[in-house]
């Protein structure tokens, strides 16, 4: 690590007082993904500056200098400059040029987030911090068009139940900054619009607050809720989903905290079924669910456990479960990437090596506008 950089908890080293130069060389050394983003093309009009790599490093510089950025705490600035550093890493997978030579990346920010997540996973970062970053990645456009959205408020509060939206702001603030456009004043007018909004919304320094985490729940699920609106809790029982990768030690947790709940594992099923996980998987889940709708008939508590690592894998169980009236939990287990590795070696089944990294290329962890109650459990 460079004398100019301190180096914090597995993040990228983060520019350090009092010059806070950014040290290109042990970046450029130290990470490859960094390579993937020189030379891939940006729409001139709005990146006159030139391709990706150009533009992030203008960013990271921009925020180097920015006092609202310098006035943060260590570990705030670090977990903002690596955002910086990886805001548009998944403009590479992402980046397309139509017929008439128009270069758009649309689902960046989102394929940037699974990318960011992956990335600092394996550097070995702590799960808090690396899914701040990951945050970011997922929402760092937003300050840019949110006042222009239907429902601003709605965004505003749905963003701050995963990130910070006062850092987004800061983020956004370098990447309007960092690049060679004709509408950069209009960009950080619709910043400050965003940060106003937040404030509004109570949600700018942390997530906004609902009157119960039923309101949450259902907030998120139903247009025209207010936050603020007590909804009645008329739920009868409560399921946990469980969500992990492979070998992350969620079968542990369960045989430690299911207090006699019933269980519906898929692990299990596919074993009483007599199926491969590597083969198609319907005939497993729909057992599970029938299983699940027999307790739920009876107001039965209960587990679900699996992987679980997509919300839209996540949001299958929930439809069906809230259906009958259930609160929902997840309970997210995290572990170190080499210990997932180790862990599956030593299973009864192993999971081949290829099929957890096309996992964690998909990996999405649980937020707080999904269930009830969201609890992440990080495992050394």
């Amino acid at each position: 690590m460079s004398d100019l950089s301190v180096q914090i908890a597995g993040l990228p080293p983060t520019p350090a007082p009092p010059t806070y130069r950014v040290d290109w060389a042990a970046l450029d050394a130290l990470y490859p993904w960094i390579q993937a983003m020189r030379g891939v093309p940006q729409d001139p009009i709005f990146h006159a500056e030139g391709d990706v790599w150009t533009h992030v490093g203008m960013v990271c510089e921009a925020m180097a200098a920015m006092p609202s950025w310098r006035g943060l705490k260590a570990e705030d600035r670090a977990v903002l400059f690596a955002a910086a550093l990886l805001h548009d890493v998944g403009k590479p997978a992402c980046t397309r040029t139509d017929s008439q030579g128009t270069i758009t990346s649309l689902g960046h920010s989102r394929k940037g987030s699974l990318m960011a997540r992956e990335i600092l996973w394996r550097m070995g970062a702590p799960m808090l911090l690396r899914e701040r970053v990951a945050s970011l990645v997922a929402h760092h456009m937003v300050p840019f068009w949110l006042i222009e959205r239907d429902d601003p408020d709605r965004l505003a509060i749905e963003v701050s139940q995963s990130a910070r939206c006062d850092h987004l702001a800061i983020l956004a603030q370098a990447d309007a900054r960092g690049r060679v456009c004709p509408d950069q004043s209009r960009l950080l007018e619709n910043i400050a619009l965003f940060v106003a909004t937040c404030e509004e919304q109570s949600c700018l320094r942390q997530p906004r607050r609902f009157a119960t985490d039923h309101t949450r729940f259902m907030y998120f699920r139903q247009p025209g809720r207010q936050p603020d609106v007590e909804v009645y809790d008329d739920t009868i029982c409560e399921v946990t989903l469980m969500s992990g990768l492979p070998g992350a030690g969620k079968d542990h947790w369960v045989r430690e905290h299911a207090g006699g709940r019933p269980i519906i594992s898929l692990d299990a099923l596919r074993d009483e079924l007599g199926v491969s996980p590597r083969g198609s998987q319907g005939v497993v889940i729909a057992e599970a669910r029938e299983r699940a709708r027999a307790l739920l008939r009876q107001g039965k508590s209960f587990i679900w456990n699996a992987t679980n690592l997509t919300a839209r894998l996540r949001s299958q169980p929930i439809e069906l479960v809230t259906a009958y009236k259930a609160r929902v939990a997840i309970i997210h287990i995290d572990v170190p990437a080499d210990h997932i590795y180790a862990q599956n070696r030593e299973r009864a089944s192993i999971v081949p090596e290829n099929v957890i990294n096309r996992m964690v290329r998909q990996w999405e962890i649980p937020q707080r506008t999904e269930a009830h109650w969201v609890e992440w459990i990080e495992r050394a």
